[in-house]
């Protein structure tokens, strides 16, 4: 488990730590923390269903947000649970361009255990950046 949650960074909300050797690790880390999150057991979210997401932003730690963003809007827009299983990356002349593979299922009560409702992604103490051992992001979601 690439992501660890940190009990002393936010009070109400639920803040981690998620790393990686590369980009695309870390940002399928930082995925899996976000629903990890909100369902008990990642492995009850079946790969049932396969959901394409293409993001651009001219900064690579708002790319991060906007993911973080798009998986818990496809929670609540479609009732899905989603787990990324792949990402490419482009640059273009102005942006960064995000390619996601994010396969799951549509929320089950009785199969999936809730532990809270996520509802955003906050900017309040949020870091993406690289490091000696590849990359790490911290993140505070609001419940």
């Amino acid at each position: 488990m690439p992501y660890a949650y940190l009990d002393d960074v936010a009070t109400a909300d639920v803040a981690f730590l998620a790393w990686g050797e590369t980009l695309e690790e870390l940002f399928i880390a930082a995925a899996d923390a976000t629903m990890n999150a909100m369902v008990t057991d990642l492995e009850s979210i079946s790969p049932s269903l396969t959901q394409g997401i293409v993001l651009e932003s001219e900064a690579l730690d708002l790319l991060l947000f906007d993911l973080l963003q798009e998986i818990i809007f496809l929670k609540d827009a479609e009732g899905l649970l989603l787990r990324v299983s792949r990402i490419e990356f482009m640059r273009t002349e102005n942006a960064f361009r995000l390619v996601a593979t994010a396969r799951g299922e549509e929320i089950d009560p009785g199969k999936h255990e809730f532990v809270v409702d996520v509802k955003a992604v906050t900017l309040y103490r949020y870091r993406l950046e690289e490091t000696p051992r590849g990359w790490e992001a911290t993140v505070i979601l609001d419940v």
